[in-house]
């Protein structure tokens, strides 16, 4: 019997110690929140330990909410906290938007933060616009660049400001696509003037064509206002333009005169060989006369005093063609 006593008195005294052990983890945590009329049990803190939920997170941010007048419950935070969503920066987005009059439920929040998106920032957006650069300088360029009519080029500079809009925050486009978007419109517009002066003398008009455009849709922002920051006069592309075709028109007339030289002395030479060719056809035929001669010899055809004629006969032919030669010499040289 007494050993059965010693148990008992070892199992009621281990009792006492756990209950002085939650009371010392979790006592301070209930009256905070009892103090602050966000009552949170005693089991339910217990529960939110065993489920590895930190209850200082929750009980602090469900009496944040409760002072701020938003009715938030714990199993609510505690779902979101497990959801690995960032349960202070939901409830500081509740708080901002309930003291802006902006209309925005736990739920939508929550949804916001499990995006990815920064929900505070989202609210703190649409409570303060704030100002996109077109384009974006830390992407490496600072200005959009674009052609009027003329050929002339400008580089201009946009300032963008936007307002967040919550109810498309979920699977809105980011700034990426307004700034990209905005640049579009300035190489339209610009593109689309005929002079750049009527760009540098009125440049509210891209913003203003730009603004029509409807630049917003689809994203997670509302676009409030396009400025113009800056209209730069770059360099004259119409005229580069006009030169390179110049030139490459010159070197295709060059080409084709090349090409027509090249036939001209193939031609040429064609010529040459064909002249040579025939003078080969006059000596080979030269050559067969002493043969036809020889053989009218023998034939009987030709005689001694015949032969005698023909050689007398080109020897008078070559003095003639020697005299008139020294003649055309003589008619030269005065």
């Amino acid at each position: 019997m007494e050993k059965i006593g010693g148990i008992i008195a070892l199992l009621i005294l281990g009792i006492i110690i756990a209950v002085i052990a939650v009371l010392a983890r979790f006592f301070g945590l209930w009256l905070r929140a009892v103090l602050s009329d966000a009552h949170v049990g005693f089991a339910s803190l217990i529960g939110m330990s065993l489920r590895k939920v930190s209850p200082g997170v929750i009980v602090n941010t469900r009496i944040m909410a409760i002072k701020a007048g938003i009715g938030v419950n714990t199993n609510d935070l505690e779902a979101h906290y497990l959801a690995n969503g960032n349960v202070v920066r939901v409830v500081q987005a509740l708080i901002a938007a309930n003291k802006a009059n902006i209309p925005l439920s736990f739920e939508r929040a929550a949804a916001i933060d499990l995006a990815g998106r920064d929900v505070l920032e989202a609210v703190q957006t649409s409570v303060n616009p704030k100002v996109i650069d077109a384009p974006d300088p830390k992407k490496g360029k600072d200005t959009v660049d674009a052609v009027a009519m003329d050929g002339i080029q400008l580089k201009a500079k946009a300032r963008v400001t936007v307002r967040a809009n919550l109810d498309r925050l979920v699977g809105g486009a980011t700034e990426e696509t307004i700034i990209a978007r905005v640049g579009e419109g300035i190489v339209t517009t610009i593109g689309s003037a005929e002079t750049h002066k009527k760009v540098l003398e009125n440049p509210d008009m891209i913003s203003r064509q730009v603004l029509s455009k409807g630049l917003d849709a689809g994203t997670a922002f509302e676009i409030l206002s396009i400025d113009i920051a800056d209209v730069d006069v770059g360099s004259n592309i119409g005229a580069q333009l006009q030169t390179k075709q110049a030139e490459a028109d010159k070197d295709i007339a060059q080409a084709k005169a090349e090409e027509r030289r090249a036939m001209a002395v193939a031609r040429e030479q064609e010529m040459r060989a064909q002249v040579v060719e025939m003078r080969a056809k006059v000596v080979e035929a030269e050559a067969e006369v002493p043969r036809a001669m020889a053989e009218a010899f023998r034939s009987g055809n030709l005689g001694i005093l015949d032969y005698y004629k023909f050689k007398n006969i080109q020897s008078d032919t070559a003095m003639r063609e020697s005299i008139s030669g020294m003649g055309k010499s003589g008619q030269k040289e005065e």
